[in-house]
């Protein structure tokens, strides 16, 4: 049986004032960094694999062969937006279609050699842009900042999920 204490039933408080200032303040940040990250890449005309299908590739990279609906739900995105940028990858030959073992009827998705090449230089590219970037910090600062963005990210994941960390 529940205790008429209120303060025993009531639901946690919401964050007040001065988080929500401060939430407000790292949205506009990560805007203005995902505009620029936007803009720097639409700027290189050297490089070689369009913005919106780098994190597609580099997915498959990692974590090997996979269905578009397991790429779709590990990105946290539109299955029907991920077929497109798949679809884009294919055409270039950086991704291939494999018959799933497991199941004759379905695809697995993976990269290509060429893929594979493509990715590498990408990555350094983006690599010494941001190196550049951050070639005024401190090594302990630029640690921070990856060891930070990092975990923010894993936690607006869990969050994003319904849990709790």
């Amino acid at each position: 049986m529940a205790s008429g204490n209120p303060a025993l039933t009531a639901p946690p408080p919401g964050p007040g004032e001065e988080d929500l200032a401060l939430a407000d303040r790292v949205a506009r940040a990560l805007i203005m960094l995902i505009r620029l990250v936007k803009r720097v890449g639409a700027h290189r005309a050297e490089a070689e694999l369009e913005s919106a299908a780098f994190p597609v590739l580099a997915h498959l990279a990692v974590d090997g062969p996979q269905r578009s609906g397991e790429i779709a739900a590990a990105m946290c995105a539109d299955p029907s937006t991920i077929s497109r940028q798949v679809a884009g990858l294919v055409k270039a030959g950086l991704v291939e279609r494999r018959a799933d073992p497991g199941d004759g009827r379905a695809t697995l998705l993976a990269t290509t050699t060429d893929g594979t090449r493509i990715l590498d230089l990408e990555r350094r590219r983006r690599a010494e842009q941001l190196a550049t970037a951050l070639s005024g910090w401190t090594p302990e600062h630029r640690t921070q900042l990856a060891e930070l963005l990092s975990r923010f990210v894993t936690d607006l994941q869990v969050h994003e999920q319904g849990g709790t960390r």
